[in-house]
This record gives C-alpha cells, sequence and structure tokens, in this order.
C-alpha cells in the first residue's frame, strides 16, 4: 500500500488501523492516542467575555469515539510489546495496564461538564506491555513547560490534540525503535518523534487530518509553541 506522506523519519498511511495491521504492528513501541469512547461533540457556543471565550464553532466529534471498541481492538494485536496509550479516567482502563500517568492540563481547559466546580483538567496516560523496569526519575504526573491551548489551533480543530512536548517526554521515556500510532488524529506522535529523531508509522481514519498531519511534518518539525 501506498504512504499518504512518507519522509526519512515519518510513514503515515491513511485508512482503518485494523484493517492496516500489517503496516504497523512491526513497530516497537506503541504511542497512541485512541478515540475515548466518550462520544464527544461540540454545539455551535456564542462569545463569553466572562469566561474570555470567543466564538465557538460546532465539532462533530470523530469517528469510533461511542466506546473503547476500536481502542481494545488495536491493543489486542499489539499484544505485550510496550505502548503508552492515553485515555478518559472515568471509563475502564485498558487490560493489562501496569501503570497509569496523569497529563495536567493547561489552566484555560477543562471548564465545561464539569461537576461540583472542579475543572475536568486532566487525563490518564496508560502504561502497558513489557516496559522495562528502572528507577524512577520523575513524578508521575505530566505537563509541559510554558503550555497553553495553542496546540488545539495547530492540530487543526481535532478534539484531542495533545501538546508536542508533553509527547516528547513520554517518548524519551520508551525503548528504542520504531514508535507506531495507529490513531494519529492531529499529528502529534509523529511531529514529535520526528522532532527527537525516531522512526514513526502512523495510520488516520480521517483523510482530513492525514492532509494536517503531512502539513505539519513536511515542514520540517516547526516549532508550533508546544502545539499538537
Amino acid at each position: 500500500m501506498k504512504p499518504y506522506y512518507e519522509d526519512e523519519s515519518v510513514t503515515l498511511y491513511h485508512g482503518d488501523c485494523l484493517e492496516l495491521a500489517d503496516w504497523w504492528l512491526d513497530a516497537d513501541v506503541l504511542v497512541t492516542d485512541p478515540p475515548y469512547g466518550i462520544a464527544w461533540s461540540k454545539p455551535k457556543l456564542p462569545a463569553n467575555k466572562a469566561l474570555g471565550r470567543g466564538e465557538q464553532v460546532a465539532h462533530e466529534g470523530i469517528q469510533n469515539d461511542g466506546d473503547t471498541a476500536a481502542r481494545d481492538a488495536a491493543l489486542k494485536k499489539w499484544g505485550n510489546k510496550p505502548a503508552v496509550v492515553f485515555g478518559a479516567p472515568h471509563l475502564p482502563q485498558p487490560k493489562g495496564t501496569k501503570q497509569t500517568l496523569v497529563w495536567q492540563k493547561p489552566a484555560t481547559v477543562g471548564i465545561f461538564g464539569t461537576v461540583a466546580g472542579f475543572r475536568r483538567d486532566w487525563e490518564a496516560i496508560y502504561l502497558l506491555g513489557n516496559f522495562p523496569a528502572g528507577p524512577a526519575k520523575r513524578s508521575s504526573i505530566i505537563k509541559s513547560e510554558g503550555e497553553n491551548t495553542s496546540y488545539s489551533r495547530a492540530g487543526g480543530g481535532h478534539p484531542h490534540a495533545k501538546p508536542q512536548a508533553v509527547m516528547e517526554i513520554l517518548m524519551s521515556h520508551c525503548p528504542a525503535g520504531v514508535i507506531a500510532e495507529p490513531f494519529a488524529g492531529s499529528g502529534t506522535t509523529l511531529v514529535a518523534a520526528k522532532a527527537l529523531g525516531r522512526k514513526v508509522i502512523g495510520v488516520e481514519l480521517e483523510e482530513k487530518y492525514c492532509e494536517i498531519i503531512a502539513k505539519r511534518c513536511a515542514q520540517d518539525v516547526l516549532d508550533f509553541g508546544g502545539a499538537a
């Protein structure tokens, strides 16, 4: 199958990762931000000066986000090799999770769908598979320095975009080898891997996001201000 995009570090395929498993299963480490299973969508919202928010455009969400079936099927194919997997903390964690890290979001997000006045300002990062043992070197709470919400804009409006700095921190603790990202989304994992000099294979189901990934990777990993 011909890649949608390819350079010296990045190979991107357009399609269903479960149907294209032969193209990414030979990689060494899985670093993925799959559909969470939260059925996320957003109506059009007016500007709100009190919240410092401009007009919000509607977003229908992403495919396969109604449950965790796509995530779980991909992880079953992956087996027991090392895997780093983002997820919603209020849903069941992936089978075989060995440790859970926390991505602490910026102070400007997590204000919708809240309960009792507490922001939804963190996401889970699950570590699975045969990660090598080693001394503890850092906190399990992951932040990126100087972080802001520009990563969402650079991600072309993808609802689950992540900061590049966060992805680089996670990959720096992964074993050596080729990275696989079967749910490439806005391309953060691919951009971060390229910035670290690692080879990465991505698959993305929606072509509009393949276009965004290709443009970002073709710019030789320009600094997006911590964007994802």
